[in-house]
């Protein structure tokens, strides 16, 4: 779907102006979340096809569970994709393209990390919302569908939330001067995802930075699904799951928020490259303790008794700490350095490269992780079988992308001098007028003025004759 959707959006972009395509983009979203809440939940007993499913599971075989099991709970399934294309579609595209759009490299440097501070103070505050709502369900009577008015209560919230996105955008571009170059920008190309694809890979620069996108894509999805397969273990009950997702949500806001306030330290301090360093490096050495909880727990059971917590639990914690780290270091460094990237490119390259990315390697890092425990799944009969092998491959994409971030840095660095270097040289080629004294024989000649670029006496300008 992520795949579909960007070569729809391409597609739109097309034949739309930028505020239209926000728009049509952002409703669909608003629309879903609150038909879910309010229609395609309450009906899902009726709109599942279960009987249909399990004539199917009979004649096909268990090979076929999975397919199965989506067109089982296809509604729950969408709600899944839909959320997680949010993030993808309405941060990384409407989002970032408008920031990018209107925004210096100079004024990035400041305002890129603080972007993200009031996702995360949304973030603390959602998390206690999905608490209290788990909370809520508790005090229910029997016979009740708690999940019911959860849904109603949360899918309300998203639909306004979502609305007042639309009206802060109307307003920017109503009432906020943009800036000119942003008018000037070349009309996005056209590409195919194979052309998307020709691109990315004869720019090396491209490349690097594809390479971040589709590494961090791989590694989240990697680590979290198989944390989650542990929570799962550790948490059985609904219940108990949403209230400690809850306080993972308002966890990763305070450490987002932390965070953030360091990114600016960061930039200012040790520059890009250090920055973009960072997000893999927390990867690195909390997935370490992660797997090796998972994979050598044995030996450290007795010890663990001690705090009253079994490997598991353990495993639980570290994996939390893991994506609460991971997920603080890409909201406040991980996406302002990739967005930074894009600024000092040329025009051509900006726009392409974007668009490349974004048809490419978004989906496909997210899509790369899970196509990854599929074939790990099918080769070694599970998840729990198959964690020492994930560990391996987190490995080798965390330093395959330590690798794309040092060579990037390095191009990103000349262009911003050879961009300093053209400015300084455009400053320069500017004639210095100087003013003609009467006294003394060294005086310049009237209306004589100073060429920088040959340092001698540009000629005065004749008087024309009527």
């Amino acid at each position: 779907m992520a795949v579909g959707f960007m070569l729809l959006y391409t597609k739109l972009a097309n034949v739309l102006s930028k505020q239209a395509l926000f728009y049509t983009v952002i409703v669909p979203f608003i629309a879903f979340f609150g038909a879910f809440g309010f229609v395609l939940y309450p009906l899902s007993n009726y709109i599942h096809p279960e009987a249909f499913a399990d004539k199917l599971l009979n004649v096909l075989g268990p090979r076929f569970l999975g397919p199965l099991a989506i067109m089982r709970i296809w509604t729950f399934c969408l709600f899944y994709v839909m959320a997680e294309l949010w993030g993808s579609v309405v941060i990384s595209v409407l989002f970032w393209g408008f920031a990018n759009q209107i925004t210096t490299i100079d004024e990035a440097k400041r305002f890129y990390p603080l972007f993200g501070l009031g996702a995360n103070v949304a973030l603390i505050f959602s998390g206690r919302t999905v608490k209290y709502f788990s909370n809520l369900r508790k005090n229910l009577g029997p016979g009740v569908d708690g999940w019911a008015i959860s849904l109603k209560g949360m899918m309300s919230i998203v639909v306004l939330m979502g609305f007042a996105i639309c009206l802060c955008y109307w307003w920017v571009n109503a009432y906020v001067p943009l800036p000119t170059r942003s008018k000037k920008k070349k009309e996005k190309p056209k590409m195919t995802t194979m052309e998307s694809l020709k691109f990315l890979v004869s720019s090396r620069y491209i490349r690097d930075l594809a390479t971040l996108v589709v590494a961090y894509g791989i590694s989240i999805n990697l680590v979290e699904v198989t944390w989650k397969s542990k929570l799962k273990a550790q948490f059985p009950s609904p219940n108990e799951y949403s209230a400690f997702m809850g306080d993972f949500s308002t966890a990763t806001g305070i450490a987002t928020f932390t965070m953030m306030l360091l990114s600016q330290f960061i930039f200012e301090k040790y520059g890009w490259g250090v920055a973009a360093k960072i997000t893999p490096t927390v990867l690195l050495l909390t997935g370490v303790g992660f797997f090796s909880l998972i994979l050598f727990g044995g030996p450290l059971v007795p010890t663990l008794a001690q705090f009253g917590m079994t490997p598991l639990l353990a495993a639980v914690y570290v994996g939390a700490l893991q994506n609460i780290f991971s997920k603080s270091a890409k909201y406040s460094l991980f996406d302002p350095c990739k967005e930074m990237a894009y600024i000092p490119l040329d025009e051509d390259t900006k726009v392409k490269g974007k668009a490349a990315i974004d048809v490419v390697c978004n989906p496909l890092g997210k899509s790369g992780g899970a196509l990854i425990q599929q074939f790990m799944i099918l080769t070694f009969g599970s998840l729990a079988n198959s964690t020492p092998y994930l560990g391996g491959i987190l490995l080798v994409i965390v330093l395959a992308w330590l690798a794309a971030a040092k060579s990037l840095d390095t191009q990103f660095t000349a262009l911003r001098r050879e961009e300093e270097l053209e400015k300084e040289m455009e400053r320069a080629a500017v004639k210095i007028p100087v003013v003609s004294q009467e006294a003394g024989n060294d005086s310049l000649p009237s209306g004589a003025a100073v060429d920088p670029t040959t340092g001698g006496l540009s000629e005065p300008s004749k008087p024309h004759k009527n």
